[in-house]
This record gives C-alpha cells, structure tokens and sequence, in this order.
C-alpha cells in the first residue's frame, strides 16, 4: 500500500514540514525570551509542546486543505503543464510568504503583549494605516521585509534543489490514491472547526505556558470569531433579580434613592455642602503604570512632575484600572461600569446615547469636549464621544496641519502640529489646543469639561527633539519623561491663565504599559496613579483605599456638593468603609473582583477560581472556593452585561 502522501503531494508535504519546523523554531524563541516566567520542568515543557504541535497540526490543515482539493481534483493529463506549474509555484510562494510574514509579526506582537495574537491583533487589521506607520517607527521595515523576501527565494531555491518541485510535477497517481491524504487533510480541518477551540490549549495555570501552547495563526481567527462573548451563554450566572439586589446593596449609601433596585442601578444621589462648578480638565495618560512614578517607589527618576503633583492633592494610591486597552479605560471612565466580556463598549454596537459622565456635566451646564491626539476614528472613540454629547477635537478636526502638509504658509506661528507619530501629535500640541479651547469656553462664560487622551506614551516613543535627556525613540522611559514634561509645561502654562484658579484637574492613565503575566490576571500589571489637582478646600491626601477607574469622577462629585442622577457603579472613595473597598480588573475572557487580597477570576467556561493574592511577589495562590464572594462577583459583571444588552445604559431607561 502507498504511503499517505503520494508523490503529487510531495510539495504539501514539504510546505507542512516547513511550517512545523517554523512554529517549533517560534514556541523556542517565545520559550528562552520569557523563561524565568515560564514552569519549565521537563513535564511540563514537553506537554506545552506537544499540545503545541497539535495546534500547529491544525492551523496548518487549513492551509493545506486548499493544496489537497488543487491535487485531488487535476486531471492526470493536465499534471506538469505550464499551468499547472504557474499554479503550484505561485500557491507555494503565497503560503511560504504567510509563513515567514507571521514569524515576524509574532515576533513583535510578543514584544509588546507577551501574547499570541488575540483580538487586539484582529482591531490591527482594520486600523492599517496607524499600525502600519506605528511599525514602520518602530522597527526597520526595509531590513523585515528585506528578511522576509530573501527567505521565500531561499526557500523556494532549497525544495527545487530538493527537487521536491520536479516529483510533484512527474507525478501519475491516480484519483483514487490522492484521496487519501485529501481525506486525512479534510478530517483534520473538520475535527478543528467544530470541536477545537482555542481556549483547550490553557491546561496550565502558567499565562505564558499557556501562550506557548497555541499557535499565532489559529489564536488569530479564533479571536476574529470571538470578539463579543455572550456572558450568560459562557460566565456562571445568578438569578438576575438577586444579582441587581446584591449589587445595588453594595453601591447604595443611606442618602441614595434606588428607583428599581431589582432590574436596575438608576438612582438619585445626594452630596453634602455647598454645590460647586469649576472646570474640569481631565488628562487620560496613555499606558502609565504606577510602577514607572518615582512616587510609588521607581528610582530612574522618570516622573518629576507626577512625583511632586501627588503630594499637594489627592493622590489615589491603590488604584486598580478595569483593563488592559485605552477603549476599556475610557469605559470605566466614562460609565463607571466593570468590564463586560469580549470588545469594550467604546467599540460595540449600541454605543450612543449612553448614560456617562458627560449627562451629569451636561445637567450641570457644562461645555464637554474630547481632545485626541491621534485620528478619532480608530477604535471608534470619535462615535463613541459624539454619540454621547461630546464635542471632538482631533488630528483631523481642530488643529492647523503642520508646516510641511501645508507649503507656502505666511504665518507659521499659527502652526499646532509640531510634532507628530503614527498615533498622533504629541502631549504638547495637545495641550497646547486645549489651553485654546478652554479659553473660548472661559470667553462665553460656561464651565467645562475637557476630556484629553495622551499618545506619547506609546510605541514608537518619538516625540519633539531637546525636550528631555533621553532622545526620541530610545525606548519607553523617554516616552515617560516626556510625558510627564509636557504636563509640567501644560499646568505652567495654565497658571497663567484667568480660569486656572477655578479648575480642577484630574490625572489618571488609562491602564498600565504591560497585563501581561504568568497569572490568569496579573493584579500589579493593573496598578495606575490617579490624583485629583486644585481642588478648592480640600486638603491634601494620600489614599491608600483599593478602589477602582469607575470610582474617580463620583468622588470627584462627592467632593464639588453635587446632588445628581446617576446611573454609575462607581462609589465615593473618600466615604469607603474597608468592607467596601474593590477593584475589577479584567482582560476580553477573563473577569476578576479584587478585595483586599483576596481575588476571584471568572472564566469564559462558566469556570471560577479563587486566589489570595500576594502582594509582596503579585503571585496567585488558589483558595477553597468562598460561595459569597463568588455570588457578589457573578453579580457585578452579570449586571453590567445586563444594562448594556437590556437598554440599561441608556440615556432613557424603560424601568
């Protein structure tokens, strides 16, 4: 009997091994780059890698499935033609070039996630122009692509020196001996499309021995399917009128007026005091973990300015963001709600006319804009805003183009782009356009809310040459420096200004530089300052409270006197109890309330685990499972999921 793979599929042959030997070459790398992370017993690494292979053994059946149909179904008189020859010579640099591509790409996406491709990967696609510019300052283009194209030519040259090519095309197998290996092929790709998911290959409680174990491609498609998860088809679950009880028992305070507390959050939230209305300036800082502040105990002395703002207001010192993405953070911001599963809020459907933050600015008179660095449309924070109230300011809308977009110009000293990157202008042209724009609305005599994401802080980490000590593009503490710079020189700037003394300014990054850990979640990789500046007859204060992202503007409520409707999970950091304090931190799959040291993760299997955390390493130990914290967790996410599918959020609630 002839072997599986007859000599019209030497060439498949061929490409499978490649590919192998490519993902076994890849899992090496990811495995010496990260090894003091990863459990490297010998068990345990040759079941990795194995789990490994079978992964890659269907990833690459999908490819191969094209070939098999091509080779089963060719007449044996047309085998050898030229047509025949042009087909499999271009289908194999076709898949040779996907092959070497995805190595590469792996490679970097690594380097900034720690993590096989996943939907973040999926939302690079379709944002080509900023992550095709991002890569191109990032990484030497002409040398990859260089890399990439001598490795096909090198690759092609070696099969027809093995002459792998001429078997192929000399082959005179019947139809009967190609179905064979065509129906091995197709079995293969059918057991993985409807009984294999991505989410098998986690058998370790080791983050990055779980990465090893998948395979780039795969995890790209399966995420591509996966992007929005139904919470109760895939998370444990409460009766849903206990969950809004359990939750609304835990946000409510003696002042609060519950409307439905049994299918909703909505209620009236009164404020001791005088009622204020300053302005309000809110800087979201891009990937700043806490870990980089010399405040928190880094000794590179990256972040003068933080340092010694955290010292003259309220500065949040155990403050935890929801995520690991700016679209989460401005969720958490904006609604006050926990992390749901799948894709952020921003990026959804059904994401206007929402219940934020800007309705209660809005009730109050308030002017709310939302300043951007970079083009609005990526991630979709332009609809996001605009359909929630928010005027917008971006690189596209708002700012005069630089020197070198528009030529010939008269007056350059009207010129707001100074600099700019892949992600956008830099932190001091933003600045520099909100100082503006708080100017007209100082002018017409209302106060305002400006929102303000940064882009500095982000990979290429270039920005405006001789600012700092540590050149453009080094790396990402010159990123930091800059950063924290540009800040120092924007409130320099706004101390000049007649509306400085009735503005309040809030600071808080939107989730930390890196999540990526050996846990399932890794709580210090969630650690982010935040501090409230200028605040009128508020003292200075360290808080040490564990608390949330979605409780910053709440407190910031609680402290201006506002009595307001409210429709937010955050609470008043100031008024916690110790019982009351937590955090939710969360990634797309996994969902996480942390509570002291204690922290419960929620799986997408309806699975649930229970650590004590330690602080001290920010390892996880697994706990006896607690019944009670378990409930109160199924019940703050399963009621964020609810709100959001159920018209919860809106604007206009039908109680």
């Amino acid at each position: 009997m002839k072997i599986a793979f007859t000599k019209r599929f030497e060439l498949l042959k061929g490409f499978i091994l490649l590919f192998l030997g490519i993902s076994l070459l890849l899992r090496v790398i990811f495995l010496i780059w990260n090894f003091s992370e990863i459990d490297h017993g010998v068990i345990t690494v040759f079941t990795t890698f194995l789990i490994g292979l079978f992964y890659d053994i269907g990833t690459v059946s999908f490819f191969a499935l094209i070939a098999t149909l091509y080779f089963l179904i060719v007449p044996k008189g047309l085998i050898g033609t030229m047509a025949d020859r042009v087909i499999c010579y271009s289908g194999f640099i076709v898949g040779v070039l996907i092959i070497f591509f995805s190595f590469f790409a792996e490679i970097t996406f690594w380097d900034e996630f720690q993590r096989r491709f996943n939907f973040i990967a999926v939302d690079y696609l379709i944002y080509t122009y900023e992550v095709v510019k991002n890569i191109n300052e990032s990484y030497p283009i002409p040398i990859l692509v260089g890399s990439i194209g001598i490795l096909v030519m090198l690759t092609v040259l070696l099969f027809i020196r093995l002459r792998i090519f001429k078997r192929t095309f000399e082959s005179t197998d019947p139809f009967k001996i190609r179905l064979l290996p065509s129906v091995i092929i197709l079995g293969i790709a059918l057991i993985f499309t409807l009984f294999i998911k991505n989410e098998n290959a986690e058998i370790s409680d080791n983050r990055y021995n779980n990465e090893l174990s998948k395979a780039g491609i795969y995890s790209f498609f399966a995420a591509f399917r996966n992007n929005e998860l139904s919470y109760p088809e895939f998370y444990k679950t409460e009766p849903i009128e206990e969950a809004f009880l359990k939750v609304n028992g835990n946000i409510k305070t003696f002042q609060d007026s519950i409307y439905t507390p049994s299918t909703g959050i909505r209620r009236y939230i009164r404020n001791d005091g005088k009622e204020k209305k300053p302005n309000i300036i809110f800087i979201c800082i891009e990937s700043l973990s806490a870990k980089y502040l010399g405040a928190f105990g880094n000794d590179n002395m990256l972040t003068p300015t933080l340092d010694s703002l955290s010292q003259v207001g309220l500065s949040f010192d155990n403050l935890m963001a929801t995520g690991t993405r700016t679209v989460r953070g401005m969720e958490a911001i904006t609604l006050s709600i926990p992390p749901t599963p799948g894709r952020s809020i921003v990026k959804r459907e059904k994401n206007n006319n929402l219940f934020t933050i800007g309705e209660i600015f809005r009730g109050k008179g308030y002017t709310r804009t939302f300043f951007y660095g970079g083009d609005g449309y990526f991630d979709n924070m332009d609809k996001y805003f605009s359909g929630n109230g928010f005027d917008i300011v971006d690189r596209g809308r708002g700012f005069l183009p630089s020197a070198d977009i528009v030529t010939n110009r008269k007056n350059i000293a009207d010129e707001e782009v100074t600099f700019e990157n892949a992600w956008g202008v830099c932190d001091e042209d933003i600045y520099k356009k909100v100082l503006k724009e708080a100017d007209s609305a100082f002018a017409i005599g209302r106060p305002f809310l400006d929102f303000i994401m940064t882009t500095s802080n982000h990979k290429p980490y270039t920005y405006p040459a001789n600012k700092i000590g540590i050149p453009s593009g080094t790396g990402r503490y010159g990123a930091i420096k800059y950063t924290d710079f540009a800040i120092q020189e924007f409130l320099r700037n706004a101390k000049q200004k007649p509306w400085f003394k009735n503005t309040v300014f809030v600071l808080m990054a939107d989730h930390c530089a890196s999540s990526a850990g050996r846990w399932e979640l890794d709580v210090a990789n969630y650690h982010i300052p935040a501090m409230i500046l200028n605040l009128d007859g508020v003292e200075k204060q360290h808080i040490d409270r564990l608390c949330s992202q979605v409780d910053i503007f709440p407190t910031l409520f609680a402290q201006l006197g506002w009595t307001y409707e409210s429709n937010l999970f955050g609470q008043d950091i100031l008024k916690m109890e110790e019982t009351d304090e937590r955090a939710f931190i969360g990634n797309y799959r996994k969902l996480g309330l942390l509570k002291g040291h204690e922290l419960m993760v929620l799986g997408d299997q309806k699975q649930a685990n229970f650590y004590n955390w330690k602080r001290d390493d920010n390892s996880l130990v697994a706990k006896p499972m607690n019944q009670d914290f378990l409930k109160e967790t199924i019940s703050y996410f399963q009621v964020a999921d609810h709100l959001y599918n159920n018209n919860g959020l809106s604007l206009k609630v039908n109680e």
